[in-house]
């Protein structure tokens, strides 16, 4: 019986069941029930009864432990939030610029969980371990206004801090050797950007130490889309790479020799790379194969995961919301259960040739982490790669190239720059080759299936109960997962083109879910405008998300994106959009040489994107509706200095009027003459200085859709709503219904 992993195995299970289900008071009660459990034990013998002994103890200990934590570490920080006070904080890392100033993860003193220190510029001159008092604001990092936030708590953050006096500044601890792995990753940052440019100094920058921020959003896009991102997440397979380079070194058989030289820098790799989940759960299963020969045990990998699993989330219970956490265990999950009986069933006995052997190999590993984290994909990112077991034919060979051959180079270029600047051209080589096949592999058609077809979730639901079913009927001969196999490409073919034929019928609309900004999906008879593409949360991806639904509608190339005007939740998704998607022609108020608009206009250019600056009343043909792009008529602010946008199809008309204010719609009424419409985009997100009496009496909307998001300006206003409301609008709300989706047939 495996004990280890019985116990451990039931502790992260109370830890989920506590994160996720069950509210703080009912977790000492759960744990005493867990206790009763237990004793089970004593009316029942051998295996079973330890095994229910194991599990009560565990799920005891966790519900305990997660009671305790909240108690002891998050309570004390939450309590703190929507106060201001002085506070001396040490920094973990180094700081990263933001719009304005820098950030930095930090520990406060008296206190055990960390923060985000929001400050000036100067942060970014400091070391790691310094510190820094400063006068702050201090917010609750699990809730931000009204967003449950976890990618901060699973991080063992626990508030944000907000600079508001004049920070002094101090040495602390910098010069302690707790800091070096994190001084080292720097370090071989710097020396990556000095032997490799572009692209490929941000891949290898993020293959090496994890820094994913130097990669373009070309190439992220690719490599995404390509289902090849994970191989920029430092995890088992660096890992696996860096023992196998110790094991070359010391030899096949000197395993004590090996055991102690991997295991110190397993864990300076996983300190120097920032300690995520997948570098944590890969260090500690390679330290028990390391472990297991030494100490004269058989390596066991179900007892290796679990153990690591229970490392982690007694460190922070909040990390079983991490999202690394999640993906990185299931793969490892479905590697070990369902790799070997995939290869024994591809392979059905024979030995095969190397090539053969190489091919089933890779697609046994592939599938079998697949088949765990494709639902946590779906459900978080909204992508189905299809096309992910063949990149990761194509790929993961020179992957396991470029690691070991870039640490060896970079390693070099500490002692001796020229010849490393020479052995260079080979991990570059192999970088270019990874960029290349995922960016090919992502201009395939159909090479993802997304989420946002609403019949995918059905079919994967139907996919995993058709081979469920083929492995139970175990008498059953093999051609049953051929079969299951079959029928679910050609389910899946019919579940894309239904997706696809339900948007072709008259005028859809759909407000898509960005949070505080706007992005507006209009399609009819195969022509697909979109009205916007942007967020002021930082945790909204708006480009990708446009991009997901437009495949899913069956758009291969964007006919025309309209930007209203030039403010950042209104435009920040454009440059993840054109990464992942062409666009013919791009639709704007005026042209604009410096700021955000500059930078919209030269990545147009960049794209090959033809730019149209709307002066007059322009009407564009829609496949069966027609498309009014309306000239700004206000002065003054961006705001007033946006266009508009009519969508009608026969009788239905739906109006977009971006963030102009009342006095502006005035102006507009008066400029333009416009029919009664049947759905209405409320103005600026629903404020208050927008969607006027006059507007709505005028135009007689019978449907008002808000594009809204967690924000501190309050919108939508209690006056807007109760406007619509007087006018009998029926209302949607993205911050409540999610996308919204209109079809005017």
């Amino acid at each position: 019986m495996r004990i280890l992993a019985t116990f451990t195995g039931a502790f992260a299970l109370g830890i989920f069941l506590a994160q996720y289900l069950l509210p703080v008071e009912w977790l000492l009660p759960c744990g005493a029930a867990a206790f009763v459990l237990a004793f089970g034990r004593l009316f029942l013998r051998n295996d079973t009864g330890r095994r229910v002994l194991l599990v009560g103890v565990g799920l005891a200990l966790a519900f305990g432990y997660d009671w305790l934590y909240i108690r002891q570490v998050q309570r004390p920080m939450e309590e703190l939030a929507g106060t201001q006070r002085e506070m001396t904080m040490t920094l973990c890392d180094y700081a990263i610029s933001t719009g304005y100033g820098a950030k930095v993860t930090v520990r406060l003193e008296d206190f055990p969980g960390k923060a985000v220190y929001y400050g000036e510029e100067k942060l970014l001159e400091l070391e790691p371990g310094q510190t820094v008092t400063d006068l702050v604001q201090l917010q609750s990092a699990a809730r931000i206004r009204d967003d449950d936030v976890t990618s901060f708590t699973s991080k063992g953050v626990f508030l944000l801090a907000y600079r508001r006096g004049e920070a002094s500044y101090g040495e602390g601890t910098s010069a302690s050797p707790r800091w070096w792995p994190v001084r080292m990753g720097r370090a071989m940052q710097s020396r990556i950007a000095e032997l490799f440019m572009g692209d490929e100094a941000g891949f290898l920058t993020a293959i090496l130490t994890g820094d994913k921020s130097r990669l373009s959003d070309e190439g992220a896009a690719a490599l995404s889309e390509a289902g090849l991102y994970h191989i920029l997440a430092v995890s088992g397979m660096h890992c696996g790479f860096l023992l196998a380079l110790v094991t070359y070194l010391t030899g096949k058989h000197r395993r004590r020799l090996t055991a102690l030289c991997a295991l110190p820098l397993l864990a300076f790799y996983a300190a120097l790379t920032g300690g995520s989940p997948s570098v944590l759960r890969s260090c500690v299963m390679l330290a028990f194969l390391l472990a297991a020969p030494v100490c004269r045990r058989d390596s066991d990998g179900p007892t290796a995961l679990l153990a690591a699993l229970f490392l982690i989330l007694l460190a922070n219970p909040f990390a079983a919301a991490s999202i690394s956490l999640q993906l990185s265990f299931t793969a490892m999950a479905g590697i070990l259960f369902l790799t070997p009986r995939l290869y024994r069933l591809l392979m059905h006995g024979r030995k095969g040739n190397r090539v053969t052997r190489f091919l089933a190999a890779g697609f046994s590993a592939t599938m079998g982490a697949l088949v765990f984290t494709v639902p946590l994909s779906g459900w978080y990112f909204g992508t189905l790669t299809l096309i992910s077991p063949l990149s990761n034919l194509l790929c993961l060979w020179a992957a396991s190239g470029v690691f070991v051959l870039e640490l060896v180079t970079v390693l070099l270029g500490f002692f001796c720059l020229p010849p490393a600047k020479l052995l260079a051209v080979v991990p570059a080589l192999l970088t270019r080759y990874i960029l290349l096949m995922a960016g090919l592999l992502a201009k395939i058609p159909y090479h993802a299936a997304y989420f946002a077809n609403p019949y995918l979730k059905y079919w994967l639901a139907y996919a995993y109960i058709l081979f469920l079913t083929a492995w139970l009927r175990r008498k059953a001969p093999r051609r049953k997962y051929a079969l299951a196999a079959i029928l679910t490409c050609l389910t899946l073919a019919l579940t894309v083109k239904l997706g696809e034929w339900r948007y072709h019928a008259g005028l859809d609309v759909k407000v898509l879910d960005v949070g505080q900004g706007q992005c507006v999906l209009l399609a009819s008879g195969g022509d697909f405008t979109l009205v916007d593409c942007g967020s002021g949360n930082s945790w909204y991806g708006p480009g990708e998300i446009a991009s997901q639904h437009l495949r899913a509608m069956g758009c291969r190339k964007l006919d025309r994106l309209v930007l209203t005007h030039y403010d950042s939740d209104h435009i920040s998704g454009v440059r993840s959009l054109l990464a992942r998607m062409d666009v013919d022609t791009l639709l704007v108020p005026e042209l604009a040489d410096d700021g955000l608009g500059g930078e919209i206009l030269e990545l147009a250019r960049e794209h090959g994107v033809t730019v149209e600056t709307v002066e007059s009343r322009t009407e564009l043909p829609m496949g069966k509706a027609v498309l009014t792009v309306l000239p700004p008529v206000g002065e003054g602010e961006d705001n007033e200095r946006g266009l508009s946008v009519l969508a009608s199809a026969e009788d239905a008309d739906i109006l977009i009027t971006g963030d102009m204010d009342a006095a502006t719609e005035r102006k507009f009424l008066e400029a333009y003459d416009l029919p009664d419409i049947e759905v209405l985009v409320a103005g600026h997100h629903g404020s208050k200085y927008s969607t006027s009496n006059d507007l709505l009496d005028a135009l007689t909307p019978e449907t008002a859709c808000i594009s809204v998001g967690s924000n501190s300006y309050g919108h939508p206003a209690d006056e807007t709503m109760r406007r619509l409301a007087e006018h009998g609008c029926a209302i949607y709300r993205t911050d409540m219904q999610g996308t919204i989706h209109l079809s005017l047939n």
